[in-house]
């Protein structure tokens, strides 16, 4: 086993508590998903704020749709940082397990 691997073993021993809970994978991927989002919510606040006469007679919306999009795109930003950290938490335990697996035979494989 290498010295990394004995690195993540322990690390993962530590937080994979921690990191399990659903508020701490929203939480934990909020940045990322947030900058995901930001692009997009920065163009809808700034057509609302600066040329809200021209989108309405452009669009034949009503100003309610603005409220519509920023709660969409709150609920795009929830789901991809919760997920996000979802693939990453899966991914770590998966590669916990293998080097767990493999801590197992190289012992087993010694004490024989």
């Amino acid at each position: 086993m290498t010295e990394k691997e004995n690195q993540f073993l322990t690390y993962w021993e530590k937080n994979r508590e921690t990191q399990s809970t659903f508020i701490s994978k929203l939480l934990r991927g909020l940045p990322m998903a947030l900058l995901f989002a930001l692009p997009v919510l920065l163009l809808v606040v700034c057509v609302w704020l600066l040329f809200p006469d021209w989108y309405m007679k452009i669009s034949k919306t009503s100003p309610g749709a603005f409220i519509m999009v920023i709660i969409a795109l709150m609920m795009v930003v929830a789901f991809y940082s919760f997920f996000r950290m979802q693939y990453k938490w899966e991914m770590n335990e998966q590669l916990y397990n293998e080097i767990k697996a493999k801590k197992n035979n190289n012992n087993s494989v010694n004490t024989q």
